[in-house]
């Protein structure tokens, strides 16, 4: 009898004992983690990015704690990944498109006519990265990718209704692949991140801009432009990645705990909210009298479609040159658009 005891006893030992390991204690070192991003605080996305962390919070027993700085207190939009890779930020927000050329696979998700909408394209794109990030995206620890609700045409002066009426133009694109496409086109590039389109809009430094419906009012851009084409051109392609020094330092528990908030079904749950925010913007700007929201005709967007083919050949030769296989790949992420609903 006193041996069985002693047997279920060294038993429950047991068993607390692994269960401890699958979760965070007040014995593991707490951790404060600088969120890093370039958005203003109204922006929706601080909500997603703090119920993240308060559930990661939650689920690490308050041994990880944060602090977001929104509004580049950290950094400038474009040294983001650079701020992941360094240690200045344990978390950041990445646009991969305000640096051309560096994340060739990646890239793929910017072409046109691909991502038809954000909600399943979050999944959808996170889901067919996943197995590339960790080559692509070596300097930092991937966390998840998540899309934007597809941006359309918004300019001061012109409508802008066919490929050629780009010639000449100047263009704040809203990723790399965009504004290959406008040199392309005859147009020239203007680059600013998302907080400095308006000023440069205002200014003349920039005709037009390539920006999602809702962030289009957030950001005031639609008290200097006036014409905006009704008609999805392409998405941009963002993550949420994290200092690998960081993660290094974790507990076991606590590196459970992050792993658990960097899944595909949370690529969704961070950014879901943020494309319902961009869809409505459309409606909102419809309202506004000074402005004319229009659609183009089927003869139009074929125009459009065949001006983008080179982007596509452009991009697959990138990816050779990086070593990796065009072909496969491309195949890979029309059949995760496919499986989510997320293609155009």
């Amino acid at each position: 009898m006193q041996r069985m005891r002693r047997a279920k006893f060294c038993g429950l030992v047991a068993l607390g004992f692994a269960l401890s390991l699958g979760r965070a204690s007040a014995q593991d070192k707490i951790i404060e983690l600088k969120l890093s991003n370039w958005l203003p605080p109204t922006h929706p996305l601080q909500k997603a990015i703090q119920d993240w962390a308060d559930d990661v919070q939650k689920q690490s027993n308050g041994t990880i704690t944060y602090k977001i700085y929104p509004a580049q207190q950290l950094g400038k939009a474009f040294d983001h990944y650079d701020m992941a890779r360094d240690g200045i930020a344990d978390f950041v927000y990445v646009n991969p498109g305000y640096q051309p050329g560096r994340f060739p696979i990646m890239a793929a998700g910017e072409l046109p006519f691909l991502v038809g909408q954000a909600k399943g394209g979050n999944r959808a794109i996170d889901a067919w990265y996943r197995k590339y990030a960790a080559a692509e995206m070596k300097d930092v620890h991937y966390c998840f990718s998540f899309v934007l609700d597809p941006v359309g045409w918004h300019s001061i002066s012109k409508k802008i209704v066919v490929p050629t009426d780009i010639r000449g133009m100047k263009i704040r694109p809203a990723q790399g692949t965009i504004a290959a496409w406008v040199t392309l086109l005859g147009g020239t590039n203007v680059q600013s991140s998302a907080p400095e389109v308006r000023d440069i809009l205002a200014k003349g430094v920039a005709d037009a801009v390539t920006f999602p419906w809702g962030s289009t009012v957030l950001f005031g851009i639609d008290k200097v432009t006036k014409y905006d084409m009704d008609a999805p051109l392409g998405s941009v392609m963002f993550q949420w990645l994290m200092s690998p020094a960081t993660y290094d330092a974790m507990s076991g528990p606590q590196k459970k705990v992050i792993d658990d908030h960097c899944t595909t079904e949370w690529a969704g749950r961070f950014a879901d909210p943020w494309a319902d925010f961009e869809h409505a913007g459309l409606e909102k700007i419809q309202a506004e009298p000074d402005h004319e929201v229009y659609k183009i005709t089927d003869e139009h967007l074929a125009a459009w479609k065949k001006s983008a083919e080179p982007l596509k050949q452009r991009w697959a030769a990138d990816v050779k040159r990086a070593g990796g296989g065009s072909d496969a790949i491309w195949s890979e992420l029309q059949a995760s658009l496919t499986q989510y609903k997320a293609g155009f």
